[in-house]
């Protein structure tokens, strides 16, 4: 044989050598992210599109409306009822324009979620890989976050981002340490104090 093993030991030590489970779950992460983006636009599009017919349908009763009021109008009636009915026909015209405005909106929202539906359905159900990515990278953060706030650490963000101090709970003692974070000290650093903070 050209081999000092048996092949079949070879392949299962190959396979055995090799973990896929965490790209497994990240697969099924990011499918279930896209399922629901999917169900939240289209949920967004059908209730766009139902508040337009909605707006279309009160736009045309205001026309009937209008062109009742329009047709009932008696020239011979006293000049305050003819005020009156000028204003009510104020109001239904700026009604109208405003029902029209609306459904202007509406359209170009609509327009929006079409096109954002396009550059999805583009990306495929992998997605764009930077967008991945920043999903990926906020929530491994937002993970890290609620490890801290669970074990009674509260990190806090300066304006540009950098985690650069903790408040630690002592709850046994009742008492709150603040901490500055110093990027010239080592996360190890910054571990053993924390542990040994809670458990002083």
């Amino acid at each position: 044989m050209l081999l000092d093993e048996d092949p079949a030991t070879l392949i299962q030590h190959t396979i055995g050598n090799f973990n896929i489970n965490p790209d497994k779950l990240a697969v099924t992460r990011i499918n279930e992210s896209l399922t629901a983006l999917q169900q939240s636009r289209d949920l967004r599009m059908r209730e766009a599109e139902t508040a337009l017919r909605k707006l279309s349908r009160n736009l045309k009763s205001l026309e009937a409306n209008y062109d009742e009021t329009v047709a009932a109008h008696d020239p011979a009636r006293h000049a305050q009822e003819i005020l009156e009915l000028d204003a009510q026909k104020f109001r239904i015209a700026k009604a109208a324009s405003d029902l029209e405005i609306e459904s202007e909106r509406l359209e170009g929202d609509l327009e929006m979620l079409k096109e954002r539906l396009a550059e999805l359905e583009a990306q495929g159900l992998e997605g764009d890989e930077t967008v991945r990515r920043e999903r990926e990278a906020d929530d491994a953060t937002i993970l890290r976050l609620k490890v801290y706030r669970s074990l009674g650490i509260d990190v806090e963000a300066d304006d540009a981002g950098n985690y650069n101090k903790a408040i630690i709970r002592n709850s046994r003692k009742g008492d709150v340490h603040v901490v500055k974070i110093d990027p010239k000290f080592s996360r190890f650093f910054y571990a053993n104090y924390f542990w040994q903070t809670m458990q002083g």
